[in-house]
């Protein structure tokens, strides 16, 4: 096996790990509520405790990353994943499960950044760049997907009401081979000017400046509220599924985590089926026309959930119909995110790209945070169906945001970056 075959490997485990545990957030505030005796507003501050890690990593440490090595951080990363997932399977405790995502925040955040610049050493002509994205996001899809089944599992299997947690241990061991598989991988990072650079403190703040520059452009602003909004549903809905699953449509708690792996799995097939039509439809009409289909299934499979009541023996073959329609929406949700995100960085210079990723990540993490945060208030006060309902806000919004950014691309104001003091 060759080096650069060795270093995609390594690439796709790395960031397909960081993608599983990122967006097991659901299962476990599922687990928080039922076994800690966590509220449901309680139990949402893991939301915050990932994403707002995120915001802070990508801030702080992704303008430093060039010089550490994308390869270092890669390992230090696994390393530390690894070491709280081996705590969380001992500590059995809600402020150990708030620290350990607090953790994967950060070396989320830090994955990403060099993940994707890891991309361009290995693959710098435009189409390998495109075809190994494209690579490392849908691995990374598979990877969320795995993990809520590996989730379900270990859940099915718990006798104690602990022994959920050792599936900690098994995502210790993926950890520990990623970090091995890169300890034998070399990368060559000479490409990388700026991490031969002198780090000055001119240097350091360098790119905290672009993006705030960045935040002068219209295009910039609209897009970023989009972005905002769009991930605000998503990971409300994703968050809370399990939750919503298991207490509106009583289905059993292994079931109800399976039962949410629709929902990524239909993201998956919307962002695969999205690349065909966007070769023929104009984005700002697939986009819209996604967003009526989320909305018209949010209005008609809600109503559905009304009076459920608790039965026995609920499977696969007799449960309610919303548990298989409703996260299909995942389908027409899915093609919004990657094609604003294609839309906005290629309408801007090469060289503004890192900085509008960085502030991608940073919104990004925002809206998940906010968008848990206030579904769970709903869910606990009010109930999961108003807490869905509350989409149509954001979706409505984020339909308004895309023809004005559409409008403002056409005018070309996203290559009018204001010049550097």
């Amino acid at each position: 096996m060759g080096t650069q075959t060795r270093a995609v490997i390594a690439l796709i485990l790395t960031y397909a790990v960081l993608g599983l545990l990122m967006n097991s957030v659901g299962v476990v505030i599922l687990q928080s509520i039922r076994h800690y005796g966590v509220t449901k507003t309680h139990a949402s501050s893991l939301e915050a405790c990932k994403d707002l890690s995120v915001v802070i990593a990508s801030f702080l440490l992704a303008t430093r990353l060039p010089k550490f090595g994308f390869r270092r951080a890669l390992i230090a990363s696994m390393t530390l994943v690894g070491m709280g997932a081996l705590l969380m399977s001992i500590a059995n405790a809600f402020w150990m499960t708030q620290l350990f995502f607090v953790l994967t925040g950060i070396c989320f955040g830090t994955g990403k950044v060099a993940t994707y610049a890891s991309i361009g050493l290995l693959r710098p002509d435009r189409a390998g760049h495109a075809s190994l994205t494209g690579l490392v996001e849908g691995v990374f899809m598979v990877g969320v997907l795995i993990g809520v089944w590996m989730f379900s599992w270990f859940i099915g299997a718990d006798a104690t009401g602990t022994d959920w947690l050792h599936v900690y241990w098994l995502i210790a061991g993926l950890c520990a081979v990623a970090a091995g598989l890169w300890a034998i991988t070399p990368l060559d990072e000479s490409a990388n000017e700026i991490g031969a650079e002198p780090e000055s403190a001119a240097a350091k703040s360098a790119g905290w400046r672009q993006m705030l520059r960045l935040l002068a452009l219209p295009t910039a602003i609209a897009f970023l509220v989009s972005i905002f909004l769009y991930v605000l549903i998503e990971q409300s809905i994703g968050t809370w599924l399990p939750t919503f699953n298991n207490e509106i449509l009583h289905l059993p708690p292994e079931m109800s985590v399976q039962a949410s792996s629709i929902f990524v799995a239909a993201l998956a097939i919307g962002r695969l089926g999205a690349s065909a039509l966007l070769r023929r439809i104009h984005w700002l009409k697939l986009m819209l026309a996604c967003i009526v289909c989320v909305a018209a299934l949010v209005l008609l499979t809600l109503p559905t959930t009304q009076g459920l009541t608790l039965r026995p023996g609920v499977g696969w073959l007799n449960a309610p119909v919303a548990a298989y329609v409703f996260p299909l929406i995942g389908v027409f949700m899915a093609p919004i995110y990657p094609t604003l995100c294609s839309v906005m960085l290629t309408s801007l210079p090469q060289e503004r790209h890192a900085a509008m990723v960085g502030l991608m990540v940073i919104f990004s993490a925002l809206g998940g945070t906010i968008g848990s945060f206030l579904t769970g208030m709903i869910f606990q006060h009010l109930s999961g169906q108003n807490a869905f309902y509350m989409t149509l806000v954001p979706l409505t919004l984020i339909a308004i945001a895309l023809i004005r950014f559409d409008r403002m691309i056409g005018r070309g104001s996203a290559h009018a970056v204001p010049a550097e003091a």
